[in-house]
């Protein structure tokens, strides 16, 4: 029994991780990255989508789609999400919630070790 849970929890998080791929492609692909920041962490008057709740973007992408806004500011979100199917909301929304910032993770090497004595 313990295998089949390991498997299953493996299978989702494997599923989870292409959902993410696939969000990111269509973030970029779509250019929402030019008004929300190519780190979706949100540029002037336009929020920051990075690590928000999933459901919470799932509701406001949907309503888009629906050509649904609660303002005009963001009617201007329509034009982009009508197209977007359920799955590419689904990938949308898992890239905004799950986002990690590739690049703060790769930034510096700290195994700097010292020899010598400082050098003259």
């Amino acid at each position: 029994m313990r295998l089949v849970l390991i498997f299953f929890l493996l299978l989702s998080h494997l599923q989870a991780e292409e959902s993410y791929k696939r969000g990111k492609t269509l973030y970029m692909g779509k250019g929402c990255y030019s008004c929300h920041g190519t780190k979706a962490e949100g540029m002037h008057n336009y929020p920051r989508l990075a690590n928000r709740a999933k459901g919470y973007l799932t509701y406001k992408l949907t309503k888009f789609k629906n050509r649904e806004s609660d303002n005009q500011q963001q009617e201007m979100m329509i034009a982009y999400a009508v197209d977007l199917s359920k799955q590419d909301i689904d990938d949308l929304t898992t890239f905004f919630a799950e986002y990690v910032d590739e690049v703060a993770t790769e930034s510096y090497d700290d195994s700097f070790e010292e020899s010598g004595d400082g050098g003259s």
